[in-house]
C-alpha cells in the first residue's frame, strides 16, 4: 500500500480542476503547472501550489515531460495524474514518473504501450479474436477503399483525423493529418482504415486494480461529433440489445485483461448500422465525458483511480446503475461558419439548474488561442433519458454565455431533434442536419428583434426617466436604432405615446417595463422578461427566446474598416504553419484552392482563395504569429471575359 500525501496535475483547464476538487476531499495537497498563459487560470487558482513551465505552445509547456517532473520533485508532490489528452497516454512519461520515484495514477507503461497506439492495440485485440476494421495501406489504396478515415496512432480527440473520399486528396490528407497529430501529441504516425457511414461511437467505461479486479461500468454513446471530436455524450447507450450490451461489455473486460490494465480506460467501439461492433481503440486514461458514467453508477473515478494507485483493492462487483445522464460539451465556437474557435474574454458564464458542470474559467477570464476551446461540460442526469435530455436542453436554454460565441444554440437545438429523441445518433449527424440547425428561423428573428429593443434600455447609471433610447420631444416620429447580432443586422423603429412603446414594424411587441439590467416586454400577447447587460460597446440580453450579443451600429462608418476587395484577413489568432508551394506574389490562383495554413486551438485551418485570379500580395510567412483580422494576402480577382 501507498499512502499518498500531494498531487501534482499534468494538465490544464476543467479536468484539472476536477481532479484537484477530488484530491482536497480526500485529504491531499495539490499542484498545479501552468504555462505563461495560463498563469492566472483557474486550474493554478485552484491549486494549494502551482509550477511555471516557460512558454505557451503546448510543446514547449504541457508536453515537456522533463519539466513536469522537475516541477513535481520540486514542489513536493508525490503522485502525478495526467488528466487527459497531452502526455496522458504517453507511456515513456509514464515509465520516467516511476524512475523519479512517483506514483504514476494510471496505467503501466507496458499496457499503455500495447495499447495507446492504435496500430498495435489493433494488432493485440486482432489476436485475442475481438472484431476489428480491416486496415488499409494509403500507399496502395484504391478506389474501392474509399472513404478512408486517417487517424492518430498516439492519441485522439478528433486530432490528427481526416475523411478521405477522394483519391486525389489522399496525399494532402496525410500530411495534415500527420502533422496535426505531432502537435497535439508528439508523434505524427497516422494509420487509415475503412470510414464507416452512419456508424454509432460507442463505448465502455472499465476500471481495474491490481488484485484481478476489473469492472466495466457501463455503456456511453458519444456518436454526435463534429471533426471527429464528441460533442454529446451519454449513458448508457441507447437502444442497444442486451446481447450486444453484454458482448461489448465481454470485449473490454477481455482487452483490459490482456494488459494488465489498472485504472480508469476505455474500450471504444464503431457499431454498424445492422448492430456489428467493430474494436477502435482503447483508451488508456480518464475521458472527457467520464462524468456521465459517474452520474449513472453514483461513483467518482478519480477517487477510485486515486485509491487504485494506493493498492486499495475493489469490490467484487460495481454498484447497480441508475437512470440515464447526458453530458453537453461548450465550445468558443462558431459552428455556422466552420466551427471557427473563438477567442478573447469570457465576461459570463452561468448555467441554471439542476445540473453538473465541469469547467476551467471564470467571469473575467481570457480564452487564448493555444489549447482547447472548450469551456465547459454541463451534465444531467435523471430517472429517463428523456428528462435528462429535457433538464440539459433547458439549462443550456437559460444559460448567460457573455463575451464569445459559442454552440450553445446548437446544442440545445440537437438535443431537441427528432432523431436525437428516439436514441438512434450517428456520426454523420452533423454533416446531414448542421445546414438545418444553424439557420435563422421566424422565431430567432422576432426573437432577435425583441431583444435589440430591450438593449435599446438605459445603459447603467442612465436616469430611468430617460425610458427606451432616450425620446426625442417628437413623439410622433418613429426613433431608429441599428444593431447587428450574429452578423445580421436589426433595425429598431419604435414610437411612444400614452405610456406605451410599439415597434413600428413588429406591433406585436410593446415595452411593459424598463430598467438598466432587466426590460419587459409583451411579445405576442405573452409578458417576457429580457436581462441586458452592457460590456463596452456590446450589449448582451438573455430571455427564454434566446440569448443574443448585439453591437449598435455607428451612424458613419469607419473608413479603416473597409478592405481591399479580396483581402483574405486572419479569421482567428495563430501561428501560420504553412504556406501554399511556390506561392508568391503574381501567382495564379484558383477558387478555393488552399494558400495558408493557420494552427489556433491545436487545429489546423485552411485560408482558401475566395475567387480565382492572381495573388498581388502575400504578408504571411511560414511562422508567424497572426492576430485576429490581420491582412495575410490580396487575391485580385480575373474578370470575366
Amino acid at each position: 500500500m501507498t499512502n499518498l500525501t500531494s498531487l501534482l496535475v499534468a494538465n490544464r483547464g476543467e479536468i484539472a480542476v476536477r481532479i484537484f476538487r477530488t484530491a482536497r476531499d480526500l485529504g491531499l495537497a495539490t499542484v498545479a503547472v501552468h504555462s505563461d498563459p495560463d498563469a492566472d487560470a483557474l486550474h493554478v487558482r485552484s491549486a494549494d501550489a502551482a509550477v511555471r513551465l516557460p512558454g505557451a505552445t503546448p510543446a514547449d509547456t504541457y508536453l515537456r515531460g522533463d519539466l513536469v517532473i522537475k516541477a513535481a520533485l520540486a514542489a513536493g508532490a508525490d503522485a502525478v495524474h495526467p488528466g487527459y489528452g497531452f502526455l496522458s497516454e504517453n507511456a515513456d512519461f509514464a515509465r520516467q514518473v516511476q524512475d523519479s520515484g512517483l506514483t504514476w495514477i494510471g496505467p503501466s507503461p507496458e499496457a499503455i504501450e500495447a495499447m495507446a497506439s492504435k496500430t498495435r492495440a489493433k494488432e493485440l485485440m486482432r489476436a485475442a479474436g475481438v472484431p476489428l476494421l480491416d486496415p488499409v495501406d494509403p500507399a496502395t489504396a484504391t478506389p474501392a477503399d474509399l472513404p478512408l478515415l486517417l487517424k492518430a496512432a498516439a492519441g485522439g480527440g478528433g486530432r490528427g483525423m481526416r475523411v478521405v473520399r477522394d483519391l486525389d486528396a489522399l496525399g494532402e490528407a496525410l500530411r495534415a493529418a500527420s502533422a496535426e497529430a505531432a502537435s497535439a501529441f508528439g508523434d505524427g504516425e497516422v494509420f487509415a482504415e475503412p470510414y464507416v457511414e452512419r456508424g454509432r461511437h460507442v463505448e465502455v467505461q472499465i476500471l481495474a486494480d491490481a488484485h484481478g479486479t476489473v469492472w466495466a461500468l457501463g455503456t456511453r454513446d458519444c456518436s454526435l461529433q463534429r471533426r471527429h471530436q464528441k460533442v454529446i455524450e451519454e449513458a448508457p447507450a441507447p437502444g442497444l440489445s442486451d446481447t450486444l450490451r453484454e458482448s461489448l461489455h465481454t470485449a473490454a473486460v477481455a482487452a483490459a485483461r490482456a494488459v494488465s490494465y489498472r485504472g480508469a480506460g476505455t474500450v471504444e467501439f464503431l457499431v454498424t448500422t445492422d448492430g456489428r461492433p467493430y474494436f477502435l481503440e482503447m483508451n488508456t486514461r480518464l475521458q472527457v465525458e467520464h462524468p456521465v458514467t459517474e452520474a449513472v453508477f453514483g461513483l467518482d473515478l478519480v477517487a477510485l483511480q486515486l485509491r487504485v494507485a494506493e493498492g486499495e483493492a475493489l469490490p467484487p462487483a460495481p454498484p447497480e446503475p441508475t437512470g440515464h445522464a447526458v453530458e453537453a460539451r461548450l465550445y468558443a465556437e462558431d459552428p455556422a461558419q466552420d466551427w471557427r474557435p473563438q477567442t478573447g474574454v469570457l465576461h459570463t458564464l452561468h448555467v441554471p439548474g439542476a445540473v453538473r458542470v465541469d469547467t476551467g474559467f471564470t467571469d473575467g477570464d481570457t480564452v487564448g488561442i493555444h489549447y482547447d476551446p472548450m469551456l465547459a461540460k454541463v451534465v444531467a442526469h435523471a430517472p429517463t433519458r428523456a428528462e435528462a435530455v429535457r433538464v440539459l436542453a433547458h439549462a443550456l436554454a437559460g444559460a448567460r454565455i457573455h463575451g464569445l460565441t459559442t454552440n450553445r444554440e446548437l446544442l440545445v437545438r440537437s438535443l431537441l431533434h427528432p432523431q436525437f429523441a428516439t436514441g438512434q445518433p450517428d456520426t454523420g449527424f452533423y454533416d446531414r442536419h448542421l445546414t438545418a440547425l444553424t439557420e435563422d428561423t421566424p422565431d430567432a428573428t422576432t426573437a432577435a428583434v425583441a431583444a435589440a429593443l430591450a438593449a435599446a434600455a438605459p445603459a447603467p447609471g442612465a436616469p430611468l426617466a430617460a425610458r427606451i433610447g432616450g425620446w426625442r420631444n417628437l413623439r410622433s416620429q418613429p426613433q431608429t436604432r441599428r444593431y447587428t447580432a450574429g452578423g445580421t443586422e436589426h433595425e429598431v423603429r419604435y414610437t411612444t405615446g400614452t405610456g406605451t412603446t410599439r415597434l413600428v414594424d413588429h406591433p406585436g411587441i410593446v415595452v411593459l417595463a424598463a430598467a438598466p439590467d432587466r426590460v419587459t416586454l409583451e411579445v405576442d400577447g405573452i409578458r417576457r422578461m429580457f436581462h441586458v447587460k452592457h460590456n463596452g460597446t456590446e450589449v448582451y440580453v438573455d430571455s427564454a427566446l434566446g440569448s443574443h450579443t448585439l453591437t449598435p451600429v455607428p451612424r458613419f462608418p469607419d473608413p479603416q474598416d473597409r478592405t481591399e476587395p479580396g483581402s483574405l484577413l486572419a479569421p482567428m489568432p495563430g501561428t501560420v504553419v504553412r504556406v501554399a508551394e511556390g506561392l508568391a506574389p503574381g501567382s495564379r490562383v484558383t477558387a478555393g484552392q488552399p494558400l495558408l495554413w493557420l494552427e489556433a486551438m491545436k487545429m489546423e485551418h485552411r485560408i482558401l482563395a475566395p475567387a480565382s485570379g492572381t495573388l498581388t500580395a502575400l504578408h504571411a510567412a511560414t511562422g508567424q504569429q497572426v492576430e485576429f483580422g490581420a491582412l495575410l494576402a490580396v487575391v485580385q480577382e480575373e474578370k470575366p471575359a
